[in-house]
């Protein structure tokens, strides 16, 4: 399958762009979706927690306390290189199995840490949706209704904007309106389908 990974920093459109793509058929696997659902009532992750904290990770349901573990992991580093360790190999496999059983033409991983968690691996394209700082902050602050230190805060803990565009195969600029956007994904869309059969053409 030809895989083209999608990043971009908070705020930068990605998933705007990543609807765009399925609108043309394409499917989707997205990393932040499964990393939801990893810690789903009932999975081995949600289990191990458990196991580490007892009861009091858990909501009154039997869910995960995000809030809870959130505060505890950002007091705790080792209680974040533990819980990584713990989700970052369950992500990885639902990724590969989600890519092997795609039937579209090709299929896009999405991923905000693509670069960081090192998926650009997995991939035979690296798309990347740039904005300038300003409008991350701007559109992250409107969206999520947060201070600006708080989206400060998530863009320097994310790849650097320089440390993307040099992973990139392509780069979609999304500071103009939806037509330009759409115009641009539709000119990728052309080239990954061509790509996708020379790929298949050699195997």
């Amino acid at each position: 399958m030809f895989v083209v990974g999608v990043t971009g920093g908070i705020g930068s459109g990605k998933t705007t762009v990543t609807n765009l793509f399925q609108q043309h058929g394409i499917m989707i696997v997205d990393a932040d979706v499964i990393a939801r659902h990893i810690m789903d009532k009932g999975g081995e992750a949600l289990r191990a927690v458990v196991q580490r904290y007892g009861d009091k990770a858990l909501l009154d349901d039997g869910n995960l306390n995000r809030a809870w573990l959130r505060e505890r992991i950002f007091k705790h580093p080792e209680d974040k290189q533990w819980l990584n360790d713990l989700t970052h190999p369950l992500i990885r496999d639902q990724i590969l199995s989600q890519l092997q059983q795609a039937k579209s033409d090709y299929v896009i991983l999405s991923a905000p840490l693509l670069i960081e968690n090192r998926l650009t691996k997995l991939c035979d394209r690296v798309l990347v949706v740039d904005v300038s700082e300003a409008t991350q902050l701007e559109r992250t602050q409107q969206r999520d209704n947060v201070s600006e230190d708080q989206v400060q805060a998530i863009i320097n803990a994310q790849a650097s904007r320089e440390q993307r565009l040099q992973a990139a195969d392509n780069i979609i600029h999304n500071e103009g309106d939806e037509a330009e956007l759409t115009s641009q994904v539709e000119t990728l869309h052309e080239l990954y389908l061509r790509l996708a059969l020379v790929k298949q053409s050699t195997h």
